[in-house]
């Protein structure tokens, strides 16, 4: 839905350009700061800076629809979007579904993900951890992306659904396929790889759902498919294929970037990591500085249902809006100071970041223990662990979701700690 006349236009805004993926919050402060809403041609979108309203926007599901939150970005060819019409047999489930079916849904996943059910994860958690921090702890040099926060949440959370670890780079990387079409602006030759990806994908979760009915394991999906026994509204097949089909995704590229996010800013603070290493306690109240610092997810979306009307700003219905939590997250009329990276801020975890209302997350806890094992255990592990000089972070090329590619660290493999 275009601008209508007379609205705030912000022409020179691109979500996607090398600047504002390289440093986005300098930009999205001149935004929230010049308007509550801005029309954006380079992607059709309105985009709402203000934490007061991002907020209200969530809580209202019937005025703001969150069936575009998966839609595709940017316009696909036609050859792509044959090939996901007819092999993508895939339902709405949470982010992308309106209550009352998104009430359904959440009713069935929600038991699955208490604090309590996630706690039990906590050892395989350190577990997996210990294992991948013991391949490179005498090295004394690595890309910790790829060596320990890109591997970790896949094999977390597709141990979690039951997934085989052998498969987990083919999955990490059709996960990937869909971040760049839901989310990206890819050129033409992209798309038609990744829609085949996608469909893949989709097909091998249709088939794992099918495998885990023949021969139940002890797993997420199976004990999905179990609810059936004692409630005839229970998940069917093809909407639990779509919900391992999502979480699988969200289940783990949001918390590889929540990690590499803590990583950067913890450790580009002179003497930050030392007070981590002196004294544990602050690492929870840094994770929930970073995400709001420094969000894995910087944005999400919603389409108005009707005409509305935030911060004095008139928005037509079917109107998409991109919600720049990044924006929110630095608004000071929340956060006092919200340049300045503290960890101990007392009201750092009223972040947006995992959302709000009826889309809560229902993966925050689960997040929140890898990325607070992850922290701990290096803090303990490598006290003079800094980031080695030279190197420039990139980030991925999409709107929503925002981490380092790549961050390398270096220590004294000597001063390395051994556990105990």
């Amino acid at each position: 839905m275009s601008a209508v006349a007379g609205c705030p236009v912000a022409h020179g805004f691109d979500p996607l350009s090398d600047e504002y993926l390289a440093e986005p919050y300098s930009i999205l402060n001149d935004l929230r700061e010049s308007g509550p809403a801005h029309h954006v041609p380079s992607i059709d979108y309105w985009v709402i800076t203000r934490y007061e309203d991002i907020a209200a926007i969530l809580s209202d599901p019937a005025t703001y629809s969150a069936t575009v939150a998966q839609a595709p970005l940017s316009a696909l060819t036609d050859e792509a979007q044959d090939i996901l019409r007819r092999g993508l047999r895939n339902v709405p489930v949470l982010s992308n579904l309106d209550p009352p079916a998104h009430s359904r849904i959440r009713l069935h996943l929600a038991p699955l993900f208490l604090p309590r059910k996630v706690a039990k994860l906590q050892q395989r958690i350190e577990e997996f951890s210990m294992r991948l921090i013991d391949d490179f702890a005498q090295l004394g040099r690595v890309d910790i992306v790829p060596a320990l926060t890109f591997p970790l949440p896949a094999l977390t959370v597709f141990r979690l659904l039951g997934f085989p670890d052998a498969d987990v780079e083919q999955l990490k990387q059709w996960c990937g396929d869909k971040l760049e079409i839901n989310w990206g602006r890819p050129d033409a030759d992209y798309q038609l790889r990744a829609a085949t990806n996608m469909v893949k994908f989709w097909d091998y979760c249709e088939r794992f759902v099918e495998q885990q009915a023949q021969a139940p394991g002890d797993n997420l999906t199976s004990q999905l498919l179990r609810q059936r026994e004692s409630d005839d509204g229970a998940l069917n097949d093809q909407e639990i294929a779509s919900v391992i089909f999502a979480l699988s995704f969200a289940g783990h590229e949001t918390t590889t970037n929540l990690m590499g996010n803590a990583l950067r800013n913890l450790l580009s603070r002179p003497g930050l990591w030392q007070r981590l290493h002196a004294d544990p306690t602050l690492v929870d109240s840094a994770v929930e500085e970073t995400l709001r610092f420094d969000s894995s997810v910087i944005a999400w979306r919603r389409v108005t249902t009707k005409a509305v009307t935030i911060g004095g700003v008139d928005i037509p219905a079917n109107a998409r809006l991109m919600l720049a939590f990044g924006a929110a997250n630095h608004d000071p009329s929340v956060f006092p100071e919200p340049e300045v990276f503290d960890i101990q801020r007392e009201n750092a975890r009223v972040q947006l970041s995992f959302g709000k209302g009826t889309h809560f997350c229902l993966g925050q806890h689960l997040g929140r223990v890898e990325v607070r094992t992850v922290i701990g255990m290096l803090a303990r592990r490598f006290p003079d662990l800094r980031l080695a000089e030279g190197q420039t972070v990139t980030y991925p090329r999409n709107i929503s979701f925002r981490g380092p590619e790549s961050l390398i660290v270096e220590w004294s493999p000597e001063g390395a700690a051994q556990w105990a």
